[in-house]
């Protein structure tokens, strides 16, 4: 689309003909553009900005009476499951596995309530940023 834009001159150069009650008008063209669809979210989805960040679950799942097994879901696909399982079973002195989902994926399975451990493990490694972890339960 294109606007048309008014301009009354008041400027010092033309004083006299403001006085004389004669003003010039300049007629100024702008060319504007007004996008008919505007996605403010589009440029985020390209660059996988802060926008578009995963997040990694951390939840809980309850046993038979005490009993409780913790999942951790969303790590990138790039990282090694087994390796990173391995380093949490040694720190956290628990058993565990990777178990592979139809619709989440790879999901880590530790025995017990490890939540608090697992982030702070996987934010000292260095895995993901400490905005990036949601922990679920109770």
């Amino acid at each position: 689309m294109l606007f048309s834009l008014f301009v009354i001159c008041a400027g010092k150069a033309i004083e006299s003909r403001l006085e004389s009650k004669n003003p010039t008008r300049l007629m100024v063209e702008v060319d504007i553009q007004i996008p008919s669809a505007f996605d403010p979210f589009a440029e985020a989805k390209e660059s996988g900005g802060a926008g578009t960040k995963e997040y990694v679950h951390i939840r809980i799942q309850q046993r038979n009476g005490k009993k409780s097994l913790t999942t951790v879901q969303g790590l990138r696909k790039e990282f090694s499951y087994e390796k990173i399982l391995k380093d949490l079973k040694k720190e956290f002195c628990c058993n565990g596995n990777v178990v592979q989902d139809k619709e989440l994926g790879k999901v880590i399975q530790l025995q017990g309530d490890q939540r608090k451990n697992v982030s702070q493990f996987l934010i000292s490694a260095g895995l993901v940023k400490k905005d990036q972890i949601k922990i679920h339960g109770f």
